[in-house]
């Protein structure tokens, strides 16, 4: 029984830190508890238990919470590693297309780049590790949000949302009905919808921290039409070799 109860403790407080990890803002005891379906009095409880070890941080006097430093240093750790494992198949994913290929990770209510193999071409679909995105228009934003369900995705990103190009959905509703397809297929599409010139095609990335990952190649609008199968398909043979290293 003390193992049972043990695993539920570690579940429950599992559940609060993911609840943390989606609002960067941080989150009240009252919105953590109905999140993950808890009395307040258990959540608060967890939570100070969180907050002593480091896990959990208050942001106000009115007792809001965030993640505490001690597990972004753990995600940083975590982060670390997977970039080392997963940088080799960049190379070659990156050698077998002739194109860029980025790493990218769910923040907060944007997507950040990691890692990155840049393609000397002539056109280039170039960014930055470091810079972030907004999810709703990028591929690989796209194939994050597929990861999560439609009640997830609608807390996470405005009731409206920007209109980057002509081409940006700017309807949630619209976008879930894409997401649906990405959870089917496995890949994520940009077809110019954040900036006019670039298309992409992206897809999520399982590995053993839960950090919500995915693998982008993003490639110029001129060089895209006609080579969606072909990328799309490496893409997911990139995947799947990814996935069988990280859990080996």
């Amino acid at each position: 029984m003390a193992d049972a109860n043990t695993v539920q403790v570690v579940a429950r407080a599992a559940a609060i830190l993911r609840q943390l990890g989606q609002a960067p803002r941080g989150r009240s005891l009252a919105e953590i508890a109905t999140a993950v379906g808890l009395p307040r009095s258990t959540v608060h409880r967890l939570v100070k238990a969180l907050e002593h070890e480091g896990l959990a941080a208050p942001v106000s006097a009115s007792g809001g919470f965030r993640l505490g430093p001690g597990l972004l240093q753990l995600a940083s750790a975590s982060r670390e590693w997977l970039i080392a494992n997963v940088h080799p198949h960049l190379l070659a994913l990156s050698d077998e297309l002739g194109e860029t290929v980025d790493l990218a990770v769910l923040s907060g209510d944007r997507v950040t780049f990691i890692d990155q193999v840049a393609r000397p071409q002539r056109l280039q679909a170039v960014s930055a590790i470091g810079v972030s995105f907004a999810l709703h228009s990028t591929a690989n934003g796209k194939a994050l949000l597929g990861e999560l369900g439609d009640d997830e995705v609608r807390k996470l990103l405005p009731s409206r949302l920007p209109r980057l190009t002509p081409n940006t959905l700017t309807a949630v509703e619209d976008l879930l009905t894409e997401l649906a397809e990405v959870r089917r297929s496995g890949l994520a599409w940009d077809r110019e919808e954040n900036d006019a010139g670039i298309c992409a095609v992206g897809t999520a990335i399982p590995n053993p921290f839960g950090i919500l990952t995915a693998v982008t190649v993003p490639v110029p609008a001129s060089r895209f039409t006609g080579t969606e199968t072909r990328l799309g398909d490496a893409l997911l043979a990139a995947r799947a070799r990814i996935e069988a290293d990280l859990h080996g």
